[in-house]
């Protein structure tokens, strides 16, 4: 009896670390990290000096999802990354299952669409998991207060998947325009419409 209950006791142990990470929301202090980016060099959020906060995209080379939304995240990097924001692009899909989404074929894809934002590869898919990601594309805004990073956003770059000129919420524009004059975030959160991120088997 005493065995099944010292089990029984490990396993809700277990479940509970398990669960204990729960997804990033607005207001909660978001873990920094070091992934290699796609000219072979280790990045982490502390080594941008210049930055006021980052717009990180989970992302990826084959979603159709992030292909419409590819111009959309290069112009947030255009208007934001000299205000303070840049993007920083996060690969987390697990190459053995989504051979498109290689190291390599990531490299590739930032020579091919002109990337001017960091492109870094989440290989053993850490931050990911830490971060609570979904989807591809999946947004976090996040900015540096007192020495520490706070999530002001999380979901969609705006609501329509489709068509960029036809969409008439966007969430994260929106919300960093928030940021910057020093307004609450009035939308901060909304689901992340795209391809599921492709997890490591076993």
């Amino acid at each position: 009896m005493k065995k099944y209950l010292f089990i029984s006791m490990a396993a809700l142990m277990i479940t509970g670390l398990l669960n204990s990470q729960s997804p990033y929301k607005a207001g909660d202090v978001a873990s920094d990290f070091k992934l290699k980016n796609v000219k072979g060099e280790m990045v982490s959020l502390a080594d941008i000096k210049d930055a006021d906060g980052f717009i990180v995209a989970f992302w990826c080379n084959t979603c159709p999802v992030v292909k419409k939304y590819d111009q959309r995240l290069q112009a947030l990097h255009a208007k934001y990354a000299p205000k303070g924001y840049p993007v920083i692009a996060i690969n987390p899909n697990d190459p053995a299952v989504s051979p498109g989404d290689s190291y390599e074929k990531m490299k590739e894809t930032a020579e091919k669409l002109n990337y001017r934002f960091e492109y870094l590869f989440d290989e053993t898919q850490e931050v990911a998991r830490k971060y609570g990601a979904t989807n591809t594309p999946h947004i976090y805004i996040l900015s540096w207060r007192d020495g520490k990073l706070v999530v002001d956003y999380v979901g969609a770059i705006d609501n329509n998947t489709d068509d960029a000129a036809a969409a008439d919420r966007k969430y994260a524009e929106d919300a960093l325009e928030s940021i910057l004059k020093g307004q609450p975030v009035s939308v901060a959160a909304t689901r992340a419409i795209g391809c599921s991120i492709k997890w490591k088997k076993g």
